[in-house]
């Protein structure tokens, strides 16, 4: 071996190792630092209770829009405010979603299903529920207004 393939050999080596260092750095602080949360979210989230039969007619004009929203879904990569509502009456221990908003679940089935997977895909809006121990099965939909904020309505009680 020349003396140049052993230094060519040596900085290929060398930059691996420095590659695979950072790669482990990056692993090791993980996606449960707030920090790591904060910036792939860059936005604020704010998470709240709400009663399902109060706001039935918010939720479901969100869930007969589910096929735009997923189209934004698709698209958003930053907005100014995240808003997880869990709607505490809805969560299978208290007894399930109203009727009327059950009913407009399934006839949106495929919709809400798709959503959930879009929700998976969008690194933003993922975290934005991880974080929170929020499964993309427990989002009904997503609603997003005109001002750049998104507003997540989720079938669960709030941990105590």
């Amino acid at each position: 071996m020349t003396e140049e393939s052993k230094r060519f050999f040596a900085a290929v080596v060398g930059g691996f190792i420095a590659a695979t260092g950072s790669i482990i750095q990056l692993n090791a602080q993980g996606i449960d630092s707030q920090e790591a949360i904060g910036k792939i979210i860059g936005s604020e989230v704010m998470v709240g209770e709400a009663s399902a039969e109060i706001h039935i007619g918010k939720i479901v004009a969100a869930i007969e829009k589910t096929s735009e929203n997923i189209g934004t879904i698709r698209k958003v990569s930053n907005l100014s405010k995240v808003d997880i509502v869990l709607l505490a009456d809805a969560g299978a221990s208290q007894g399930g979603i109203p009727l009327e908003l059950d009913a407009k679940v399934e006839e949106y089935r495929a919709e809400i299903s798709q959503l959930r997977k879009e929700l998976e895909g969008n690194a933003m809006l993922f975290h934005a529920i991880d974080s929170r121990q929020i499964l993309p099965t427990q989002v009904l939909a997503v609603e997003f207004d005109g001002s750049g904020a998104a507003i997540i309505y989720v079938a669960r009680r709030r941990r105590r």
